[in-house]
């Protein structure tokens, strides 16, 4: 995640597919990133940063572990106060918990379909 935990914000957008390595390799080529490799125990995901430099803008993650329910989507993660009650909250207004709360980079997130299927990320900041 990026330092840009502002409410209501997108703070990080990300990939999650099988061929992680295949697909890392095509945005490098395509579009120019850099690649800073995320030790995950066992293996890499990827920060993709602009080309030359600079603050991570994207990553490409294995759809293993705990990433192995995430669809294979561009995910953005909207920055959110209490990802608890947004999930109940998308429930309530007829969207759909694709996978339920639960940590991550010392927060919380939750993947989720609004009412018209699309999917997107909520992320609740460390406190």
């Amino acid at each position: 995640m990026t330092d840009n935990n502002k409410l209501g914000r997108i703070g990080w957008v990300d990939l999650t597919v099988g061929p992680a390595v295949q697909v890392r390799d095509f945005y490098q080529a395509v579009v120019g990133f850099d690649v800073l490799p995320i030790d995950m125990g066992g293996y890499e995901d990827f920060c993709l940063l602009p080309p030359g430099g600079g603050d991570p803008v994207a990553g490409v993650c294995h759809a293993r572990g705990s990433n192995a329910e995430i669809p294979p989507v561009w995910l953005v993660y909207f920055t959110v106060s209490d990802v608890a009650a947004a999930a109940r909250t998308t429930e309530d207004r007829g969207g759909r918990i694709l996978i339920a709360p639960r940590p991550l980079s010392g927060g919380q997130f939750a993947v989720i379909a609004d009412p018209a299927g699309a999917v997107c990320a909520l992320f609740q900041p460390p406190a």
